[in-house]
């Protein structure tokens, strides 16, 4: 996918409350492909009081986040893909609840942080094809061999990809680590255009109500936070780019601080943060921690692939005992899958955190 260079910052003498009823207002007012009725917006449905008396066998408390998981459900994603969703639901509905709590006591009385949550869920939908683009789904598969791993949708990530596996030399592991990032590179760049179709919607939004004279004066707070974070997305996906060329050409060295995508990324960040010696040394031995509860997570996803294939050939044999054995394992090794995505994402959440209060900090 193309990636469009970031729009210029605009201006407003507009109070901040106003501007950020603004820049929320063409969010709230996207069609979201959630099929569904009045009441899933109801308090009954989304209030973390009453959350505890949801239905049995729903996986969410929250009512829109169940008819996204029964939606990525009949899109017949793969185990591990649904899995990945699991943990993202399960991240936002962890957020959005704590942003009510926040909305009671009157703490986001400017909207920002359920700004942030609209973003984080149009992102979701993004990822995982639920935003009603046939082209927005990725595919994901840890069977290398598989002819779908081709279909990046970009032709430089193909040609790097093809030249990549075709070289002789990477072992099956270090292609399976940089499939791995590949996948990573094209995720960023689909929230990046997430992010910069959001802030572009906003920003026709205030062209519309202000006159140029208006905008002359005063810049918007919020705006020129979303533009400098479009910015440190867009220079982290030309990172990306340089790096997927140099590894696909040269191959995995052997001095390589970390191996994971995602570690890759926070220790470049946060290099150029305002750490100390002491706390950017204390935060490489973190993530030495994060990147091994990773791999664990891989190996149970790959465990995982397996076992649905296993149990796809055996239910087609139809031996109800060795179906049921079969069957057992699968839930077992889903649930574990599940648990340790979202200890994954939860713990990149707070690192990423850390590493964006300490960039600031330096701003």
């Amino acid at each position: 996918p193309r990636v469009r260079a970031p729009r210029r910052e605009r201006v407003s003498t507009l109070p901040r409350l106003q501007l950020l009823v603004l820049l929320l207002l063409p969010l709230m007012l996207v069609p979201q492909p959630i099929a569904g009725h009045g009441g899933k917006y109801s308090r009954e449905k989304n209030e973390p009081e009453m959350a505890a008396k949801r239905e049995s066998g729903e996986e969410f408390r929250m009512e829109k986040l169940n008819q996204l998981w029964e939606k990525a459900k009949r899109l017949h994603l793969s185990p591990v893909r649904l899995a990945e969703l699991h943990s993202d639901l399960k991240i936002q509905e962890r957020d959005e609840l704590n942003w009510k709590k926040l909305k009671v006591e009157g703490l986001d009385k400017d909207g920002e942080k359920e700004a942030k949550l609209i973003h984080n869920l149009n992102v979701i939908l993004a990822r995982y094809g639920l935003d009603g683009r046939k082209d927005a789904q990725m595919v994901h598969s840890n069977a290398l061999n598989e002819d779908t791993q081709d279909e990046l949708g970009d032709p430089r990530l193909e040609k790097l990809w093809h030249k990549a596996k075709t070289s002789g030399k990477f072992s099956s592991e270090e292609l399976d680590k940089l499939w791995r990032e590949f996948l990573h590179y094209k995720e960023k760049i689909q929230e990046y255009n997430v992010l910069l179709d959001t802030l572009s919607r906003a920003e026709e939004g205030y062209e519309n109500l202000l006159s140029p004279s208006d905008m002359a004066h005063i810049k918007s707070d919020t705006l020129i936070s979303k533009h400098s974070e479009l910015k440190d997305r867009l220079r982290s996906i030309n990172q990306g780019l340089d790096r997927l060329r140099k590894v696909s050409h040269q191959g995995y060295g052997s001095t390589t601080e970390f191996e994971e995508p995602r570690v890759i990324d926070l220790w470049d960040l946060a290099q150029s943060a305002n750490f100390t010696e002491k706390e950017l040394e204390s935060f490489r031995e973190e993530l030495k921690h994060f990147e091994a509860k990773i791999e664990k997570h891989n190996h149970y996803q790959k465990q995982l692939e397996i076992s649905h294939q296993k149990l796809k050939h055996v239910e087609s044999i139809g031996d109800p005992e060795h179906i049921s054995r079969n069957k057992e394992k699968y839930v077992l090794l889903e649930e574990k899958t599940k648990e340790l995505g979202y200890k994954v994402k939860k713990h990149l959440q707070d690192l990423s955190s850390r590493v964006s209060r300490a960039r600031h900090n330096e701003l």
